[in-house]
């Protein structure tokens, strides 16, 4: 073996090698008082988890109740140990909750690749709206009053302030989202403190540009919509400054109607451009895109709303120091609503505006104003350009007679009564009026007067039903009855007709063709007040006492309720229609701008309201002009509007007052055929008296368009043709009952109408009255009548066949009339007394023979057109008055035998 090299070692090393196990051992000397104590500890602390265990119940449910004690979790949660496994479990959940929100920004980001925030850009729109036979009526394209894009130099300062005031008070400081506003929102309404918006500006321009479709939707694009938009706009944010963001937000937003964008805005509602905007209008129009529908200053309805918020507005500015007091109470001050301009002057070369506004309007309701304002679609609506201009001519003809009843105002609506289409709408005489031009009357809330009766009061009446049956010839009483109508009403109530008369038993048919009150109000008695509405709104009077509340016998006539005119035109065309109701349509089709049709309207079978026979019995009765001149309209029953030439139509007129009760306030006509409903309004625009109830200029408006619209529209398009009535149902029958002839339905059947009784009276044949003891017997005639109990008064009502009267006795005062004749020469001679009546007529017999084509005198003289010749053997002569009393005289003759027999 080998010997090992010795080594040298210094003593330098020597020390060091000392030094370094001294060290060594000290180190290990530390290290294991360090581990002792360690052990040391943690041997304690197991003994006193120990010792804390032994004292617990040795069973195990109750060890962990006891566990449990509140004292013991108390103590535990203040320890140290507490503590720390507290912090531990706060640390996880935070840190579980930054994965999770991280993974759905993750998750949520994919789908939002396609966007480029860096090529935002808004551009113009433009939708089209023709007539049903494709005439242009309006491009809304929004090219003077639409400036959608305006830099920032070009808006007000007042703008920038007033909008972050109100919408977004942290907009200079957050990064696109506010999370205290955020958490803010939605502590307020899980604890139903309200619905708070927690949206910055930024997140309220990306919902604009990106997501409008969505948050239109039924749930309004849920939780990934915003979370999608919590990513952009932190990411806009990043990409723009604070001042390019707001710009491009207050040329996006929505300012009411199509006013999309401050410039289009300021121009439309103060006629200047956004830069030179007061505080008073820059803080209205901040105002107004929380709820642009509602907030629109043209919406009369929410002008109250609008100003209140402009209010708030300047008070938020007021806070934020952008304001002083002073200039916000001096903006409260101004009348800024008298400051709006007309909305119709940015509506010029519109045709047919109040029906096209009418459309925008409901597609702005059904698809959402953000929607219809990206653009691009085109409607084809029911209007005929055709009927609307002869509509717009016969309302200007109406006008021109305006000195007839002082009125300013005129309104038309027509309907197609085969579809319900709307086919012509004039809301007011003229469109461009300042006053009130825009405001469309013929979609506004208006009493209807005598008008409603046929749909409210007789349709229901007419009805099948148990006990007693209606129709044209039953009898109602036209009878004061205010102590039944004015009941519970102190303050000089009373009801009476038009001519302030009663007229006793009358039939419904002239009570509805005079336009009778009382027996319009019996009827609507009998229905009962919901019934009758319930059958109104089903023929489609869909506003006329919509609540049901509070309503009194008074909405017989027309009192205290509202219509439509479009409404109540439906109305009538289901009438025309045998009592089927459908829809009122204003579109055919909307296509957008790819071509896609995203709507087509479909004809529908309808919706029964009314049987075929008591839609019949009405039209029957409004279209019979003789029984409507037979007690009050007299001759005008034949004139102009009731009788329009070549067209079978049948009309009913109204008026209503004002609080004055003498004063008219409204006039209305209703004209339907088989083709076409239309109903017609004229008064003053704000409501005060006419000079008269004259309805000379509803009849002209009336006449002159239902004639032009069949003759020139419907006739040449094969929809009409003249003579064209509605079709009587089968069942409608013709009967005479107590003496009157009238149509009837087939239910009723006279001998098993229950309620009804028959009695026998004798009456005087010739005056027609009440047989008295002094009657003489050859004048008495028996006649059976019927009586019933009036369902109101609960008095009895007897129907007399006419012309009998049951209510006057007879004063035994007739005198008939007598004749005798003599012969002279081959002249024939009567002497004829008259008696209490005039002679209404005579008959000359020569052997039993009548002979026609003389004449006589009414007080007598020779019988003109007759000479003897020699071959007569008798010859008589018989007279009548005009009470229907016959007298004759006979003389006997020997053939060739010329002379006098006395």
């Amino acid at each position: 073996m080998k010997k090992k090299k010795s080594e040298v070692i210094l003593p330098s090393e020597k020390k060091t090698a000392k030094s370094s196990k001294k060290t060594a051992k000290k180190n290990m000397k530390l290290y294991s008082s360090l581990a002792y104590k360690h052990r040391a500890k943690k041997e304690t602390n197991a003994r006193r988890r120990a010792e804390e265990l032994a004292k617990l119940p040795k069973e195990p449910v109750k060890r962990f109740f006891a566990r449990l004690h509140p004292k013991r979790v108390f103590k535990w949660w203040f320890s140290w140990r507490g503590q720390k496994a507290i912090l531990k479990f706060f640390a996880a959940c935070i840190l579980i909750l930054i994965i999770f929100i991280g993974g759905l920004f993750l998750y949520y980001k994919k789908d939002l690749d396609q966007i480029r925030l860096d090529e935002m850009s808004i551009s113009e729109t433009v939708n089209t709206y023709l007539d049903r036979n494709g005439v242009v009526l309006w491009r809304d394209t929004g090219t003077e009053d639409y400036r959608l894009v305006v830099n920032k130099d070009d808006i007000s300062p007042y703008m920038y302030k007033a909008t972050v005031a109100i919408e977004d008070k942290n907009f200079y400081n957050h990064i696109g989202v506010d999370f205290a506003a955020l958490i803010r929102a939605t502590l307020s309404t899980v604890t139903g403190h309200g619905v708070q918006g927690g949206s910055t500006l930024t997140q309220q321009l990306i919902k604009q540009v990106y997501f409008s479709d969505e948050a239109q939707s039924e749930n309004r694009g849920g939780l990934s919509r915003k979370i999608k938009e919590l990513i952009l706009s932190i990411e806009l944010e990043r990409m723009y400054s604070k001042e390019q963001i707001i710009t491009m937000y207050l040329n996006q937003s929505p300012y009411g109607g199509r006013r999309n964008g401050v410039e289009s805005a300021a121009k439309t509602y103060f006629g200047k451009s956004a830069k030179d905007l007061t505080l008073a209008e820059s803080a209205l129009l901040a105002a107004i895109p929380n709820n642009p529908g509602v907030l629109n200053p043209y919406n009369v309805y929410g002008n109250e709303m609008l100003i209140a918020r402009q209010h708030k507005v300047l008070d938020d500015m007021v806070s934020m120091g952008y304001i002083s007091e002073e200039d916000s109470a001096a903006a409260k001050e101004v009348a800024i609503l008298d400051t709006i301009q007309p909305e119709a002057s940015q509506y010029a070369g519109i045709l047919a505006p109040h029906f096209v506004l009418e459309v925008k309007a409901q597609l702005e309701d059904k698809y959402g104003i953000q929607t219809m304002r990206t653009g691009g679609w085109t409607i084809t609506t029911t209007l005929d350009y055709r009927a609307q201009q002869i509509a717009e001519a016969a309302v200007a003809a109406g006008a021109s007679i305006f000195y007839d009843n002082n009125s300013d105002n005129i309104a038309l609506a027509s309907l197609d009564v085969e579809t319900s289409q709307v086919i012509a709408m004039v809301g007011s005489v003229d469109f461009n009026n300042v006053e009130y031009g825009y405001y469309n009357a013929a979609n506004s809330l208006l009493e209807p007067g005598s008008t409603i009766k046929p749909i409210l009061d007789y349709a229901p009446l007419f009805a099948q039903r148990e006990g007693i049956n209606y129709g044209p010839g039953t009898v109602l009483k036209d009878e004061n009855i205010d102590s039944i109508y004015c009941s519970g009403n102190t303050s000089g109530c009373s009801l009476r007709n038009y001519t302030r008369r009663f007229y006793g038993n009358i039939t419904i048919r002239q009570a509805l063709s005079n336009s009778l009150n009382i027996p319009a109000v019996k009827a609507l008695y009998i229905n009962g007040i919901d019934n009758s509405l319930e059958v109104a709104h089903a023929l489609g009077e869909k506003s006329y006492c919509e609540n049901r509340d509070n309503y009194g016998l008074s909405i017989a006539i027309g009192s205290g309720c509202n219509i439509r005119l479009t409404e109540h035109a439906n109305a009538y065309a289901s009438i025309a229609r045998g009592g089927t109701y459908k829809d009122i349509t204003y579109i055919l089709e909307i296509k957008n701008s790819s071509g896609e049709v995203i709507e087509k309207w479909t004809d529908s079978a309808g919706k029964r309201a009314v049987d075929s026979q008591v839609a019949y019995m009405i039209w029957d009765i409004l279209h019979d002009a003789a029984a409507r001149a037979s007690l009050v309209f007299g001759s005008q029953s034949y004139a102009f509007g009731f009788k329009v030439p070549g067209v079978e139509t049948a009309s009913k007129t109204g008026t209503t007052t004002t609080s004055n009760a003498s004063v008219t306030k409204d006039s209305l006509m209703i004209s339907f055929s088989s083709a076409i409903s239309t109903v017609v309004w004229n008064g003053n625009h704000d409501g005060s008296g006419l000079k008269n109830s004259n309805n000379t200029i509803v009849r002209r408006v009336v006449n002159n368009y239902m004639e032009g619209v069949h003759k020139d529209v419907y006739a040449a398009d094969g929809k009409w043709q003249s003579g064209d009535t509605p079709i009587r149902p089968d069942g409608i029958k013709t009967l005479t009952v107590n003496g009157r002839t009238d149509i009837w339905p087939s239910w009723y059947n006279e001998s098993k109408n229950s309620g009804v009784a028959k009695e026998t009276l004798t009456f005087n044949r010739y005056n027609h009255l009440l047989a008295s003891n002094c009657t003489p017997e050859e004048y008495k005639i028996e006649i059976e009548i019927s009586k019933v109990t009036d369902p109101m008064t609960g008095n009895e009502v007897y129907n007399v066949p006419e012309p009998y009267n049951r209510d006057t006795s007879d004063p035994c005062t007739y005198i008939p009339p007598s004749v005798s004749i003599a012969i002279v020469g081959d002249q024939i001679v009567a002497t004829i007394y008259k008696g209490s009546y005039d002679i209404a007529g005579h008959t000359l017999y020569i052997n039993g023979i009548e002979k026609s084509g003389t004449s006589l005198g009414a007080g007598g003289g020779t019988i003109n057109g007759y000479n003897l010749d020699g071959t007569e053997s008798s010859v008589k002569l018989v007279i009548s008055d005009t009470a229907g009393y016959i007298a004759s005289d006979e003389k006997s003759l020997t053939p060739n035998t010329n002379s006098n027999s006395d």
